[in-house]
């Protein structure tokens, strides 16, 4: 290419805006291209994605074959394990050449035995519920919000958003005749929740700034005008979900904010009664329930910062009611239950791994000893709980994988303990977990502590100092990424890249004290853990020292975008997702979604100049360095409302004018999804696609793009 063909990176006009807070006035040069509505801002980013593609174009075969080699992997003709509620088996399918699951249910008959179902043959007496590829048509965008049947099977509620924005519009469907009775609601939020009868669906609406504040109930059949508010969330921190109790007895709303929490309960039996409080929300305490036969199970933090199990009777809207089942323990999460007619299933964290453990009940549903925990025989690995919609059960899904072990689905007998594999995720092109091996590694942070990593690589490659590899964060929010099979994983690693996942302080991989020690004041921990965890993998063998990739989304991008600035030199290339880099910007703007609810994470700058200080010193904006940085690809969508798209937007402005990089070598490119939001694009082929593009741009750089 010679330098008169080599394309040219669109630069953004500066139109000086100026910020002033806490004494400080901050001159902002690309604010203006948060109008979305601004014809020349769609341009600039017309005119980005131009330049990615021009700058990428040489990867179009190396694209083609990842995509292929994810297509070729996977089953795309197949179903999932069917589950029973009621008189129903639900699943869904999968049809090859189709980009969405297909929705459907086989009446239980005259045996209680789960059926064995031919992925490649549709079963016999199915009843197809809903097929997204007929209601994704003509779609670029198609994502559901809501999908509910009613306890007796009659009626369908699905929401549907086309644009990405996740504001949803409501359908419901009666199941006998196959047509929409009802669509008056629209512009909803996540989640639906029936009354017993299937004549009144509760719902949630958002506000301006994207935040679930408004519970309403909706008369099937009835115009949208009448429905009826049953809750206002006035507090600006709160957010709120709906939805039904296992049992099928009780609507449930869910409030909380960062860390209060309020659960509320109605008799699905008289919809139009009013809501209880369970326990009065208290500054400080999270409490989540489970509502089961006569008992109210309760997860909690009253008396211990790990949580513990409680039990009070059904009707309790006093906290005084609760009576300590499991009390808490140091370094053992409690993160939730789930309550049949015999038995609970707790789900816990242990030196950073997941476990399921199970505690029988008595015939009064009093707990029995202390049950048992469900093995796994794996270094490394993720196991939880599946859908499990019946209450009255001998037996419970339970879902395993591992970073070489795709998800497992297994049949627990509650009684014995014994597991029973019904489906583990098919891998097509001959992969064989034996080819590849996974290992717990712990770097050690500036503090001393101790960061678990996660790593993966294929069983021939040696940690001799000389493999690419990839490093994946996030840290926020009490998320944990915990270890998980990825198909498309597979292109990397039959590359030789080594993948390795850096479980930081902000996140809840080690109980409640890890998430606390990585946000608000302690925020600069997750970075300083990331570059340690960039460290390890390198000083261990098993990265090449100039050749390690890091990847992060969402919060992760903010993450992404902190270590840069921090270490640069330590990254070759990385890939910012979605990306919060601008989280001053957000955070000093009520008016935005991700703002007065997130001050409880970050802390409040608008307050506090302490903590305005603290932010303006790690937020990625506004700390670029003029030095070499890493090769950088900026991923975002237009309609995301929970991360705006001008962030990433502005990010890669500003990197392109301070940076000293060869944009040859080491390019800063901007890709924006013009009809998507914060998870991309939606259809499956789609989405391959989208994961092919960014891999190849990563192994490229990391000069790993032949497969071995």
């Amino acid at each position: 290419m010679t330098l008169e063909t080599r394309p040219t990176p669109p630069v953004a006009e500066h139109r000086d805006i100026v910020r002033s807070h806490h004494g400080e006035d901050v001159t902002d040069s690309y604010e203006w291209l948060r109008e979305k509505t601004n014809a020349e801002v769609i341009a600039h980013l017309e005119a980005e994605n131009a330049y990615t593609e021009a700058v990428t174009a040489h990867l179009d075969g190396l694209r083609e074959r990842i995509f292929e080699e994810i297509k070729g992997r996977v089953q795309q003709t197949d179903l999932s394990v069917p589950v029973r509620h009621r008189d129903w088996w639900h699943y869904t399918r999968t049809i090859e050449g189709e980009q969405y699951a297909v929705h459907a249910r086989i009446a239980v008959g005259d045996s209680p035995d789960r059926p064995v179902l031919d992925a490649g043959a549709v079963p016999e007496g199915e009843e197809v519920l809903l097929d997204g590829n007929k209601e994704a048509q003509g779609e670029e965008f198609f994502s559901l919000g809501a999908y509910d049947v009613t306890a007796h099977g009659d009626r369908l509620a699905y929401a549907v958003d086309t644009s990405g924005d996740e504001r949803f519009d409501l359908k419901i469907k009666d199941l006998a005749s196959g047509e929409i009775i009802d669509d008056s609601v629209t512009g909803i939020g996540y989640g639906t929740a029936w009354s017993a009868d299937g004549t009144h669906i509760f719902y949630t609406r958002v506000d301006d700034a994207w935040r679930p504040h408004e519970v309403w109930r909706h008369e099937v059949g009835t115009p949208a005008e009448h429905d009826v508010l049953v809750h206002h969330e006035e507090d600006e921190r709160f957010w709120m979900g709906i939805g039904t109790s296992r049992d099928d007895r009780h609507v449930v709303i869910m409030l909380g904010s960062k860390n209060t929490s309020e659960t509320r309960l109605l008799s699905a039996d008289d919809p139009t009664g009013e809501f209880r409080v369970v326990a009065p929300r208290t500054e400080g305490l999270e409490y989540e329930v489970e509502p089961a036969g006569d008992y109210l199970w309760i997860v909690h933090n009253a008396e211990h910062r790990d949580f513990e199990l409680a039990v009070a009777p059904l009707e309790s809207t006093d906290r005084a009611d609760w009576r300590t089942v499991l009390p808490g323990e140091n370094g053992v999460r409690v993160s939730g239950v789930d309550a049949f007619s015999g038995h609970l299933a707790l789900a816990l964290r242990r030196d950073g791994l997941t476990q399921v453990q199970i505690l029988p009940l008595s015939a009064d549903g009093r707990p029995i000893g202390q049950g048992y925990q469900v093995p796994v025989e794996e270094e490394v690995y993720s196991i939880e709980t599946g859908a499990n919609p019946t209450y009255d059960t001998d037996t419970l899904l339970v879902t395993i994988e591992s970073l070489v072990t795709p998800s497992s689905i297994y049949e627990l007998d509650l009684v014995s303990g014994e597991l029973e594999l019904l489906k583990r995720q098919p891998v097509l092109g001959g992969y064989d977990p034996a080819d590849y091996q996974q290992h717990r590694l712990w770097a050690t942070a500036e503090d001393g502590t101790r960061i678990p990593i996660s790593l993966v690589a294929r069983k021939d490659i040696q940690p001799d100092g000389s493999n690419p590899g990839l490093l994946y964060g996030y840290g926020s929010y009490e998320i944990s990424i915990d270890p998980y099979f990825s198909v498309s994983r597979l292109s990397y690693l039959d590359r030789g890249v080594v993948y390795a996942i850096a479980h930081v302080r902000g996140g809840g991989e080690m109980g409640r004290g890890w998430y606390e020690s990585g946000r608000m004041e302690h925020k600069r921990n997750t970075f300083t853990d990331f570059v340690a965890a960039a460290d390890e993998v390198v000083a261990s063998g098993w990265v090449a020292a100039d050749r390690l990739a890091a990847e992060g989304r969402s919060a992760g991008g903010l993450l992404m975008g902190a270590v840069v600035n921090l270490a640069p030199e330590k990254f070759r290339v990385v890939h910012a997702g979605v990306a919060f880099v601008d989280a001053l910007t957000t955070i000093l703007n009520p008016a935005l979604p991700l703002t007065v609810g997130e001050w409880e994470e970050w802390g409040n700058p608008l307050e506090s100049a302490e903590i305005y200080q603290l932010m303006r010193s790690y937020t990625p904006y506004e700390n670029i360095r003029e030095v070499e940085y890493p090769a950088i690809l900026a991923t975002t969508g237009l309609n995301d409302t929970r991360v705006f798209y001008v962030e990433p937007v502005k990010w890669v402005a500003r990197l392109r004018e301070t940076v000293t990089n060869d944009p040859q070598q080491r390019p800063i490119l901007l890709k924006t999804e013009m009809v998507a939001g914060h998870g991309g694009k939606t259809g499956r082929y789609d989405a391959w696609r989208e994961t092919a593009f960014e891999i190849a741009f990563m192994v490229d750089q990391l000069g790993a793009t032949e497969a071995r």
